[in-house]
């Protein structure tokens, strides 16, 4: 009887053991696998989180190559590198543009540094204009006193209709052009772009006037400086690459001159 009592203690108490070291088995192996949900869980929304915002900014590189360089009418060199790169956000854009001439070194070279914001069809912004023409001969960068420096400081704003555009630019700092009375001009210039889609190519026809005089756009008072007509097109290379030409020609009625440009894009 005595042997019996101790048989039956010691079965129970081997699978009392037997059950809390299956326990504690299961329970690691339960822990393990809910740490490795856990940082799988982590990893999965950290990589979420890093992905959205990164899709929230917009970074963007090209670079044009045109047989003439035309702004706003005026002639500004022959051909051109022209770069560019910028990035975006949530309605807000910061762009750096360049032009350096390819055939002739006397060519205007230039650094555009432009501030835009836009919600829906309006924008506005803030343009850094610096060339090597200007009062410092020796065409410092970092100079920014009045009556001195080569930057041009413009305010621009706009709508977009969709199917047609305005703009109104005006330069109220810096390098700017003179009236006919001797005064600052604050030049500006207005512009209105009518695009439209014809033969499998994109179009846009624009006009532009300088509403007062200045001499930064050579006018002596009302002046329509770019009467132009633009098209452009993908040229496909392979799935993953087109090539985008565009042919433009370009008038200045108040200068008499008239210009026919070709260019081309690289990007990514």
């Amino acid at each position: 009887m005595y042997l019996c009592t101790c048989i039956y203690k010691f079965e129970k108490l081997f699978f009392l053991k037997l059950s809390l070291m299956s326990f504690h088995i299961i329970k690691q192996a339960n822990m393990k696998k809910i740490k490795e949900i856990i940082l799988l869980a982590v990893a999965i929304l950290s990589s979420t989180g890093v992905e959205a915002q990164e899709n929230e900014f917009e970074a963007t590189i090209s670079a044009d190559i045109v047989s003439q360089y035309i702004w706003r009418g005026q002639d500004l060199g022959s051909v051109s590198l022209q770069p560019s790169m910028g990035i975006s956000y949530k309605g807000f854009s910061l762009g750096a543009w360049g032009s350096v001439g390819l055939s002739e070194p006397s060519d205007t070279k230039e650094i555009d540094i432009t501030l835009n914001y836009t919600y829906g069809g309006f924008n506005i912004g803030i343009t850094d204009y610096w060339t090597n023409d200007g009062p410092d001969l020796k065409n410092r960068y970092f100079k920014y006193e009045s009556h001195e420096t080569n930057h041009v400081l413009e305010a621009n704003v706009g709508y977009d209709f969709n199917f047609a555009s305005l703009q109104w630019y005006t330069n109220f700092a810096g390098n700017d052009g003179f009236s006919n009375n001797g005064k600052r001009a604050y030049s500006s210039y207005f512009e209105l772009g009518l695009p439209f889609k014809f033969g499998g190519v994109d179009w846009t026809a624009t006009a532009g006037a300088v509403p007062f005089s200045t001499d930064f756009y050579d006018t002596d008072g009302f002046a329509i400086t770019n009467l132009s007509l633009n098209a452009s097109k993908d040229i496909k290379i392979t799935d993953s690459f087109s090539l985008p030409i565009s042919a433009g020609i370009i008038t200045n009625p108040h200068a008499q001159k008239a210009y026919l440009v070709f260019g081309l894009t690289i990007q990514p």
